[in-house]
This record gives structure tokens, C-alpha cells and sequence, in this order.
């Protein structure tokens, strides 16, 4: 559900940059380092929002892939661990099964 409501706010929000694209269409004047152009400002707009995108989605599927990273780091040691564990209480039932067969 809530995956849903991402998506439907996201078409909402590529709906409005489109609406707004449109009504600005007429020819501006583009600087950046290396010179100058002059393009119509829906192709900067649309533009804009595209390399936005693109770079919040790196950025996402960066973080997932550290989370998915660390979960499995996390699961390994936790697996490491309980099997310490079971050695240890294998270790302590060995030993008072030991003091119980030895005559005292």
C-alpha cells in the first residue's frame, strides 16, 4: 500500500513539472561552464527534473545496497554467535555429564 502511494505521488509530481514544462515553453538563454546556448526552457526544466531523478535514485539504490550489505554482515554474525552458543551449552551438559559418571 504504501509503495502505491509513492507511485501515484510521484506521477502527480511528474504530471505538475510536465503542466509547468509546458506553459514555460519559449527560448532562454542556458549558461554553464563551458559556454552558452539557448534552448527552449521546457527542454531545461524537463531536463532538470530528470538529472534530479536520476541522481536521488543513485543515491537510494546506494543506501539499499550498504543496508543489504550490513544485514548480511549482521546475519553472519548472529549465525556465528548462536553456533558459539551451542557449543557452549553442549560444553556445560558434557561436563556435568562427566562429573556425574565420575565415582566420588
Amino acid at each position: 500500500m504504501k509503495a502505491q502511494g509513492y507511485l501515484i505521488f510521484g506521477l502527480l509530481f511528474a504530471l505538475l513539472i510536465a503542466v509547468f514544462a509546458v506553459v514555460n515553453g519559449n527560448d532562454v538563454e542556458f549558461n554553464y561552464i563551458f559556454g552558452t546556448v539557448k534552448w527552449p526552457l521546457v527542454l531545461i526544466i524537463l531536463g532538470s527534473a530528470a538529472v534530479g531523478g536520476l541522481t536521488v535514485g543513485f543515491f537510494g539504490i546506494l543506501k539499499v545496497v550498504q543496508l543489504r550489505n550490513k544485514v548480511r554482515r549482521l546475519e553472519h554474525d548472529l549465525k556465528k554467535h548462536e553456533t558459539m552458543q551451542r557449543e557452549v551449552v553442549v560444553d556445560k551438559e558434557r561436563g556435568v555429564e562427566e562429573r556425574s559418571q565420575t565415582p566420588g
